[in-house]
C-alpha cells in the first residue's frame, strides 16, 4: 500500500472518529466511516463533510478540502464497509470489552495483510491485542482532540507488533500534517500520563480550597502552560536551573508531602554538577552556545504568542 492512494476505514462515528477520518481523507486517502446504524453512519458523513466545508471557509484548510471530503463514504455493514482497506482505525468507545468486541469483528473481516489500529488514549496496546489471532499487524495510533487541529499522534506498538507496518501509515500521518511519535506500550502512555497527572492535582487544590478552576486555568494558561508550545518539561526545567527546582522540590515535600520528593535522576545531576542549560548539559544535553539560541529563540516565541492570543482575544 501507498500513503498516496491507501484505502482506510474507521470504525466508530462518535466525535473522534469523524475528525480522524476527515483529516486522513484530507490527506489523499480513500475513507469509509463506518457505524453499526446506517442513519447514524450517514449522519456523521454529512457532519464530517459540514465540518470540512466550515474550516475550509474558516481558512483552517487548504482550498478544495472540503470537495475531498465529499467524495468518502459511510457504511453500516462491517463486511462491506472494510472490504478493499488497508488501514482500518478502530475508535470507538474507550471501553476494554467493547474494543475487544470490534477488533475482533474488524480482524473476521479484513484481509491478512490489513493494518489495524486503534485510536487508544490509555488502554495498552498489548491488553488490546488478546482480542486479536494476529497481533503482529496491530498497533495504537492514539490521536488528540480536536483530530484535525492537534498535530500530536502517539503511535504505540505492542509487545508482537511489527514494525515495518508502520512506514506507509507514518507516511500518511506526515502528508495529514501530524508529527507521530512512537512511544511505550504503557497505560496512558505519554500524553495521558502526564496530563492526568495535571489534572488530579488541580483537582486536588480545587477539593482542598487552594484554588478555584477558574484560578487554576488562568494560571496554567498565563504561567507555565505558555511556554508548552515551544517547550516541553526538560527543556524548561533545564533553562530554569536545575539547582532552582531541587530547591523547590525540598519547600514543596515539607509542606505537601513525598509525593513531592526532589527525583533521583534530578539529585544525581546536581550531586554532578549539572545545573542545566547555565552549566551546560542539562536533561537535554545542550552545549552552552545551543542553550543560548535556545533562550533567544525562547524570548522571540513567547512575545509572538502574547500577541497571537491578545488577538485572538480581541476577536472573541
Amino acid at each position: 500500500m501507498t500513503s498516496q492512494t491507501l484505502r482506510v476505514a474507521v470504525v466508530g462515528s462518535g466525535y473522534m472518529g469523524k475528525g480522524i477520518a476527515q483529516t486522513l481523507a484530507r490527506a489523499g486517502a480513500t475513507i469509509t466511516l463506518i457505524d453499526r446504524d446506517a442513519e447514524v453512519a450517514r449522519a456523521a458523513l454529512d457532519a464530517m463533510i459540514g465540518d470540512a466545508v466550515a474550516a475550509e471557509a474558516a481558512g483552517l484548510a487548504d482550498p478544495g478540502s472540503a470537495e475531498v471530503v465529499r467524495r468518502n463514504s459511510s457504511s453500516a455493514d462491517l463486511e462491506s464497509g472494510l472490504a478493499g482497506a488497508e488501514f482500518v482505525v478502530e475508535a470507538v468507545f474507550e471501553e476494554l470489552s467493547v474494543k475487544h468486541a470490534v477488533l475482533a469483528a474488524i480482524e473476521a473481516n479484513v484481509s491478512e495483510s490489513t493494518v489495524i489500529g486503534t485510536n487508544t488514549s490509555a488502554i495498552p496496546v498489548g491488553v488490546l491485542a488478546t482480542a486479536l489471532r494476529h497481533p503482529e499487524r496491530f498497533f495504537g495510533v492514539h490521536w488528540f482532540n480536536p483530530a484535525p487541529y492537534l498535530p500530536g499522534i502517539e503511535i504505540i506498538l505492542g509487545e508482537a507488533s511489527d514494525p515495518a507496518l508502520l512506514d506507509d501509515v507514518t507516511a500518511l500521518l506526515v502528508r495529514a500534517g501530524k508529527k507521530p511519535v512512537v512511544v511505550a506500550d504503557t497505560p496512558g502512555f505519554i500524553a495521558n500520563r502526564l496530563q492526568f497527572a495535571l489534572f488530579k492535582e488541580a483537582a486536588s487544590m480545587v477539593e482542598d480550597g487552594t484554588a478555584t478552576p477558574q484560578q487554576i486555568d488562568e494560571v496554567v494558561k498565563s504561567g507555565f502552560g505558555f511556554r508548552l508550545p515551544f517547550f516541553g518539561p526538560f527543556a524548561i526545567a533545564d533553562m530554569a536551573g536545575l539547582d532552582v527546582y531541587a530547591s523547590s522540590y525540598a519547600t514543596l515535600s515539607a509542606g505537601l508531602g513525598s509525593r513531592f520528593d526532589c527525583p533521583p535522576s534530578l539529585a544525581e545531576r546536581i550531586a554532578k554538577g549539572d545545573l542545566g542549560t547555565k552549566t551546560g548539559g542539562g536533561y537535554l544535553g545542550m552545549s552552552k552556545e545551543e542553550s543560548a539560541e535556545m533562550a533567544s529563540r525562547r524570548d522571540r516565541s513567547y512575545v509572538a504568542l502574547a500577541r497571537l492570543r491578545a488577538e485572538l482575544e480581541s476577536e472573541a
